[in-house]
């Protein structure tokens, strides 16, 4: 890969996460206090992110394995999506609210598949590559929630109280206008799949990554991507107001402490895989979700500050060592025909069908720990700590990775005679 082309890859993933971090994080605590969301509107504002992964296979599997550069529908999707974050910033009432960020994310789930698909073409070996470059997507989130808290200062008690979480809605338009923009200078990334002879309606949707379900391996694994999404979820939608309530100061500004660990581990990454092999890397993954919200059960904004800080920092080993690991492991096993919808496929998995399970329990539980004043948040957070223990142990003795490293090794081959072909022509 040429510098230029990792700048550009790395810029690419700074812009991705910047635009969603910019609103995403402090979304539950701006409905619940200046649009008087309740729990089930949180749930129905945050499905909306599974609504748009849900619908991501098809449109990958549909577009960019198929027809036009991935670079160019990413570019064309943040444009539009500068746009509804505009009406986002405008809106007066969770009724006006909802329909715009329902289509918002129904155009921007797509754009991380898309991402990786770009990041992925220009790699030999994806998992020593891709951290490096997904780190700045981290960095991005940082970036975002730093400017939020410590820059603007819009989540301290008085802005909230003031709407000033409005204007997260704002940055993140204009950023997306800049991503846009600059997706149109990515290294040109054209769909695998050429078209011949007569498609069937699976071909068309994309729907042959859903062969990769026929291996066992595969199969577990995305159901159990499923399944370790109903605790993430909690976090998503809950995290932010419950630190907001529990009184911890610059919640929003604290919470990156969990993309710095972010950092840190996906640099970790590609010794984890040497030293321990994919199943340990996915299983520690799962653990931390376990300890994570059990620390927030049992910790407060007074002496048991440090329990909150620790809970948080294990974010890095939560999302990097599963969702980053399994990003790479689909990647090895699609191969590059069906890389993009196979791409997809995981994004419903994890973003789509868990998420939408687990915002719809986070509101219930939410509602039902909630007197009208505060929550009774240790009753709330042990519950997805005990789904996170469940789905890790029936992991742990039905998952095997025997065929990672061959297909892996596999795929490095075919890039050095691809491009050993491809110099001879030269």
């Amino acid at each position: 890969m040429t510098t230029a082309n990792r700048f550009k890859l790395s810029l690419m993933m700074f812009l991705e996460f910047f635009v969603w971090g910019s609103w995403y994080v402090t979304l539950g605590t701006f409905l619940g206090n200046n649009l008087e969301a309740n729990g089930a509107q949180l749930a129905a504002a945050f499905s909306t992110q599974s609504f748009g992964a849900i619908i991501a296979p098809f449109i990958i599997g549909l577009i960019a394995d198929r027809y036009f550069n991935a670079e160019k529908i990413l570019s064309v999707l943040h444009l539009l999506g500068a746009v509804l974050m505009y009406l986002m910033y405008q809106a007066d009432s969770f009724t006006a609210f909802y329909p715009f960020v329902l289509v918002y994310m129904l155009i921007y789930m797509p754009t991380l598949a898309l991402a990786n698909s770009v990041s992925f073409s220009q790699m030999k070996d994806p998992s020593t590559e891709f951290s490096s470059i997904r780190v700045w997507g981290t960095i991005g989130w940082i970036a975002s929630g730093l400017m939020i808290s410590y820059f603007f200062v819009w989540d301290s008690p008085g802005a909230i109280g003031e709407g000033a979480l409005r204007y997260t809605f704002l940055m993140a338009s204009i950023s997306s206008v800049v991503l846009g923009l600059f997706a149109l200078s990515l290294p040109a990334t054209p769909p695998a799949t050429k078209r011949a002879g007569k498609q069937t309606l699976s071909d068309l949707l994309g729907l042959d990554a859903l062969k990769l379900l026929k291996d066992k391996d595969f199969a577990i694994f995305f159901v159990s991507s499923v399944l370790i999404c109903i605790p993430l979820a909690f976090y998503y939608q809950n995290a932010n107001p419950f630190l907001s309530e529990v009184g911890l100061s610059n919640p929003t500004g604290k919470m990156t402490i969990g993309q710095v660990s972010e950092v840190l581990f996906l640099l970790l990454m590609p010794f984890f895989f040497r030293k321990f092999g994919l199943k340990v890397t996915l299983i520690v993954g799962m653990l931390a979700w376990v300890v994570r919200y059990v620390l927030f059960a049992f910790g407060d904004a007074g002496e048991g500050t440090y329990l909150l800080l620790i809970g948080i920092a294990l974010h890095g080993i939560c999302y990097d060592f599963f969702f980053v690991s399994g990003q790479i492991y689909t990647d090895s096993k699609a191969g590059p025909r069906y890389k993009s919808a196979a791409q997809g496929l995981i994004t419903l998995a994890t973003y789509g069908i868990g998420m939408l399970i687990g915002f719809w329990i986070a509101g219930i539980v939410s509602d039902l720990y909630f007197d009208g004043t505060v929550h009774q948040w240790d009753k709330i957070w042990l519950i997805p700590s005990g789904i996170a223990l469940v789905v890790t142990i029936l992991f742990t003795f039905s998952f095997t990775d025997n065929d990672f490293r061959k297909a892996n090794a596999l795929r490095k081959q075919e890039k050095n005679i691809q491009e050993s072909s491809k110099l001879s022509l030269e």
